[in-house]
């Protein structure tokens, strides 16, 4: 009996432990931290909440909403959630399992006829469950809306031109238009709107009132601007232009909202009104579902972790002896990250609107050991280090390119001969238009258009995007009659139309 009482005693010591409440010094010294290291990474405005044991440690903004103005970022400045928007579309598809309106391993045709992959298996074969896990077999098809303005439509029907990377899940591609296409399941079940669906089904739930699915319908009174570095210069951009992927992608919020989700999160998915999801269903949400590479993030590089997996929506790894779940995002100019030990009922999320601001990293790192694992080490200093040492080595490679430049070359044709409409039944069409000595490139009606002037050969090389934040390479085939037959634009090859038309 005395062994009983002990035991009990030492099990109520452990559970007082674990909810004692985090003093005011440990939540200030965290603050002055982020403040600290957001202006070592020239990050404009950032915002952060942490939660322990269903509890708000710290919410907070910092910085600005735009570089060089005076307007503050707060708790309710809207962020992009970019990729951290997954999670969520995975919990709707969660709570229609428990309906019994579909089952994970139902087949996407079922719900998607019209979906033909290249490999016809693939297409009978693919699952609601393989939507989710990035292991398909496709490539990145980010060029649906990094180089066009597709409808989801025409991105499913483009679907069945583009080869497989490797085999059906026999490896791991990160691929955002699987999403999109989870987002149009519940559509097909529900008989409405993703975005519907999720302020009905998740947002108004967990009152988070603020959060919006798409951007376009935020209020702008609030909102940050997207930043990214232009020759060491900080530079507003325009926002990103992935509307037609939203249950990959689509959703703002700010931490006032966030600090709920991840409340629900850490809580198994209960919430003060009831539960979103059985806890069968939740357990499978973050279940290890297929491996992850060991490089998928630089970070791993110092983490170092014993194995990396992708539940729905999650990315796990082990970190000082405990399983963490998290998840970046990241469009043009904005960043965002979650990172939970569910374990220690512990979260944290963080915004940034400075392009790939990999503070984020650092942040929920320190997060993790400044108020649950005690661990002192300088995540910052070696973060730092390894992305700066990461941007150096692409601007070597962009000045060794550079350097490699064939002085004293002409064009093989006149430019004229270069004009005209190139097509492809990926990536769509391409008019190029002689202009000031170089070429002009309209891609996919004017979704980007750049002046580049003439290179080296039949290359032509250039800066492009609204604050010359991007490079874009054009190279030109010829036939063997000697006439121009094919441009490829970093990597998107596109056929010359000819007179007929063909």
């Amino acid at each position: 009996m005395r062994a009983i009482a002990l035991c009990a005693a030492v099990m109520v010591s452990i559970t007082v432990l674990a909810q004692k409440p985090v003093s005011s010094r440990i939540i200030n010294e965290f603050d002055a931290y982020v403040g600290k290291v957001m202006q070592e990474w020239d990050v404009p405005g950032l915002a952060i909440v942490v939660v322990k044991d269903g509890k708000v440690l710290l919410k907070k903004g910092y910085g600005v909403r735009e570089f060089g103005k005076p307007g503050a970022v707060d708790t309710q400045t809207l962020f992009s959630c970019a990729s951290t928007t997954k999670a969520m579309t995975a919990m709707v598809l969660g709570m229609l399992v428990d309906e019994g309106k579909m089952d994970w391993d139902d087949a996407v045709n079922k719900y998607v006829p019209e979906l033909r992959l290249f490999e016809p298996y693939v297409t009978r074969e693919l699952r609601v469950r393989d939507l989710l896990l990035h292991n398909t077999g496709l490539g990145s098809t980010d060029y649906f809306w990094g180089a066009a303005d597709f409808t989801w439509q025409q991105m499913i029907e483009k679907l069945v031109y583009v080869k497989p990377a490797y085999s059906f899940r026999a490896g791991y591609e990160y691929q955002n238009t699987m999403y999109m296409i989870a987002g149009v399941v519940i559509e097909r079940i529900t008989g409405k709107k993703w975005n519907d669906v999720m302020i009905e089904r998740l947002f108004k739930p967990l009152g988070m009132t603020q959060t919006v699915p798409e951007r376009t319908l935020a209020p702008s009174t609030n909102m940050t601007l997207p930043h990214y570095p232009v020759k060491d210069e900080i530079k507003v951009i325009g926002y990103d232009k992935s509307a037609q992927i939203g249950a990959a992608g689509g959703v703002w919020s700010n931490v006032d909202d966030m600090a709920k989700w991840v409340q629900t999160l850490l809580d198994s998915g209960h919430y003060s009104g009831g539960r979103l999801v059985s806890g069968a269903t939740f357990r499978e949400l973050f279940k290890p579902q297929t491996i992850a590479p060991s490089n998928e993030y630089p970070t791993f590089s110092v983490l170092k972790p014993h194995w990396v997996t992708y539940g729905m929506g999650w990315y796990q790894i082990d970190y000082l002896g405990k399983m963490v779940n998290f998840h970046t995002g990241s469009l043009a100019g904005l960043t965002a990250i979650v990172g939970l030990l569910q374990e220690e009922r512990f979260g944290v999320y963080i915004f940034g609107n400075y392009d790939h601001a990999e503070v984020r990293h650092a942040l929920m790192y320190k997060a993790f050991d400044h108020f649950v694992l005690g661990n002192g080490r300088d995540w910052n200093a070696e973060f730092k280090a390894l992305y700066t040492s990461l941007r150096e080595q692409g601007r070597k490679k962009t000045e060794e390119f550079e350097r490699a430049r064939v002085p004293n070359t002409e064009p093989t044709l006149p430019l004229a001969a270069f004009q005209g409409e190139y097509v492809s039944e990926i990536y769509g069409h391409v008019i190029v238009e002689a202009v000031n000595g170089g070429l002009k490139f309209d891609v996919n009606d004017r979704f980007i258009v750049a002046e580049l002037p003439h290179w080296h050969y039949d290359t032509f090389y250039g800066r492009t995007g609204e604050a010359g934040q991007y490079h874009l390479l054009a190279t030109f085939s010829m036939d063997a009659k000697g006439k121009v037959s094919a441009v490829d634009i970093d990597g998107l090859q596109f056929n010359k139309v000819d007179s007929n038309g063909r």
